[in-house]
């Protein structure tokens, strides 16, 4: 048996199927042929029909070259994990021997709108526009035209004639800050010391290192014309008698210190200081400022504005000096009846370097604003991680306005050359050179240094809350008061502004965003910067007779818990409203019978004090009044009012 073969060649006569017969050959079997190379690896001499070329062009050196370096890539494809370090270390080599100057071009960003202090530049181009405009007319007779027509806000704050009862003990606490802040303190101290029943001594005024002003309490207030004011609604004592500070050895760091959180409630100190009063008889809450809430119930609202609009009344020492510059000022504006604008200026060296805004001065204002900082907030401005972005506060309205920004605006809203101009400031910064523009445009400015002869400032020179209470005096008593920088300054003159002219603040408060914008724009026209000032202008005449709002502070806004609504004409009569009273005439009526003996059972044990608001009063009329109890409980009792006491109330029939 044959072996078989697994390759036989077949020859070329044919086989089995021929013309002719022929005898089987045997051939010895060989492998097929190998697959043609890839004409990659084919060598340069070697030929074939597919991939032969008809003429073979010989190969320059460098050609051969990225020949061979293409075939390297392609066998070791794993250099390609090197791609990326060969790319940085040729750009590493590259940036190194190329400057990038040459080759990125200089693209000059322009800084976003409102960030950078142009002033300067609007006031060169408007002051010949500014000088040539005679169309302001009589501005300061004109500049209010928001009023409550046929009716008004008046003065209501109510005292009692109801005897008090026996003191649950004594209070005493440390008023910290400047003038406005410590009138804070004592505002709430008195209406804690109301609502506990407790006896108020006179608050003790803390040397601050800032304002550095060793005044006591007698040295700015009328202290006996406070304690009599209060005499039917809080006691107030000066001092503490002698048997109490036995107690304590005479030394009132041993008194028992009450740490109250910023912005308590009410219903904090029945609940947690009132028994620690009772209980000691004595406590010191230090310090005091801003440590009872603002959304307080009417009770409390109502005495603060007693404390605050009726019972501080500064010291004959100062208020007969203010009264003399309010006197003066009026002379000095004859040609207006006697009107005059107050601008609040926070220009000072202190104030500028806190808000860490850009001015003109360049490198020296610079250099002079990181040491200013320095000395008075160390290490604040330049700790780790601290980012001062002074475009981003300029374009948050957060800058204080210069005396060229004020001088531009009022003249703007219409007031011309001819008006006179009380500025209430400190030491305005680089004065030589920052009020000259100011004076420029209202040569009729002056101050208390202007106003008042060396000899007279004397006694109040060296004491910072002595002279914040004069520009407080001649701010209060001006026709248009204008407020540049937020503060306790302007937050209490509003409101005590709003008290004495029927609820109107006749406050400018201007849009200092929108300042930025305009003040930013060195090709803005004359009428059309009229334009916007006049808008804001009538903004701020509107909101001039706004009312309190839940959150808002009853120091800005005392409409309605200490300003009555009075309609000037009804049947000949006054007619009271108060629309603060958060339930209707009939409602109370009908649970009165059911709420005042529970409600006022508990507050009895206690002798807290109970809060009287007139429900009606008029002379020699028997009045109801409102009487607080805690924060949600109301109840009525009848009482009489004395012939011509105030209230804010509603008439029954």
């Amino acid at each position: 048996m044959s072996q078989k073969q697994p390759y036989i060649r077949i020859s070329s006569g044919g086989g089995g199927g021929g013309g002719g017969s022929s005898s089987p050959t045997t051939t010895t079997p060989s492998p097929p042929t190998s697959p043609l190379r890839s004409p990659r690896r084919r060598l340069p001499g070697a030929r074939s029909g597919r991939f032969s070329s008809a003429s073979q062009q010989p190969r320059s050196a460098l050609h051969r070259l990225a020949w061979a370096a293409l075939s390297l890539v392609l066998r070791r494809q794993g250099i390609f994990l090197f791609a990326p370090l060969l790319y940085i270390a040729g750009m590493l080599f590259y940036m190194g021997t190329v400057s990038i100057d040459s080759v990125v071009p200089n693209v000059m960003s322009r800084p976003p709108k409102g960030s950078v202090y142009r002033s300067p530049e609007v006031y060169r181009r408007l002051r010949p526009e500014m000088d040539a405009d005679n169309s302001s007319g009589d501005a300061l007779a004109n500049v209010w035209k928001r009023t409550n027509k046929g009716a008004e806000w008046r003065p209501c704050i109510n005292t009692t004639t109801v005897g008090l009862p026996d003191s649950n003990g004594y209070l005493y606490v440390e008023a910290n800050g400047g003038l406005n802040q410590q009138r804070t303190s004592i505002c709430n101290a008195v209406a804690v010391a109301g609502y506990l029943n407790a006896t108020l001594v006179i608050p003790n005024f803390h040397f601050h290192s800032v304002w550095r002003d060793p005044s006591k309490f007698n040295n700015i207030y009328d202290e006996e014309h406070f304690i009599s004011t209060l005499k039917t609604e809080v006691r107030v004592v000066n001092s503490l008698p002698g048997y109490i500070m036995d107690r304590f050895g005479h030394n009132m760091s041993n008194v028992f210190n009450f740490r109250v959180k910023a912005w308590s409630s009410i219903k904090y100190y029945k609940d947690d200081v009132l028994p620690k009063l009772v209980e000691e008889r004595l406590i010191r809450i230090a310090p005091f400022a801003n440590r009872l809430s603002i959304d307080a119930p009417p009770a409390i609202q109502r005495l603060r504005c007693l404390a605050n609009y009726e019972a501080l009344r500064f010291s004959d020492l100062i208020a007969t000096f203010a009264e003399s510059l309010v006197t003066r000022m009026k002379k000095h504006s004859k040609h207006n009846n006697g009107r005059y604008i107050a601008v609040h200026l926070r220009f000072e060296e202190d104030m500028v370097a806190f808000s860490c805004c850009i001015y003109d001065g360049g490198e020296q204002e610079k250099h002079e604003m990181n040491a200013a900082r320095e000395r008075g907030w160390r290490g604040k401005f330049t700790r780790a991680g601290r980012i001062i972005r002074p475009g981003a506060i300029r374009m948050n309205g957060k800058c204080p306005l210069s005396p060229l920004e004020v001088g531009l605006m009022l003249r703007g809203m219409g007031f011309d050359n001819n008006t006179s101009i009380y500025l209430a400031s400190g030491k305005i910064y680089n004065a030589e050179t920052n009020m000259v523009p100011l004076l420029e445009m209202f040569p009729l400015l002056q101050t208390k240094e202007t106003l008042a002869s060396p000899e007279e400032l004397a006694p109040f020179k060296n004491f910072s809350s002595r002279m914040a209470a004069i520009d407080y005096t001649v701010c209060l008593y001006s026709e248009v008061f204008v407020t540049t920088q937020g503060g306790n300054f302007p937050h209490f003159l509003i409101g005590h502004r709003r008290y004495l002219n029927g609820g109107h603040s006749k406050t400018i408060k201007p849009d200092k965003r929108k300042l930025a914008l305009l003040f930013d724009n060195p090709n803005i026209g004359w009428k059309d910067f009229k334009r916007h000032m006049a808008s804001m202008r009538a903004q701020s005449d509107a909101k001039g007779i706004e009312i309190r709002r839940p959150t808002d502070s009853a120091y800005t806004y005392p409409c309605p818990d200490s300003v009555a609504f009075i309609l000037l004409s009804f049947n000949g009569l006054d007619y009271h409203s108060t629309p603060a009273l958060p339930f209707s005439t009939n409602y109370q009526q009908s649970r009165e019978a059911q709420e005042f003996p529970a409600s006022l059972s508990k507050s009895k044990s206690l002798g807290l004090k109970q809060n009287l608001r007139p429900r009606l009063s008029s002379p020699s009329t028997e009045a109801r009044y409102l009487a607080i109890v805690s924060e949600d409980k109301w109840s009525m009792r009848n009482r009489t009012t004395q012939s011509g006491s105030r209230s804010c109330a509603r008439l029954l029939k």
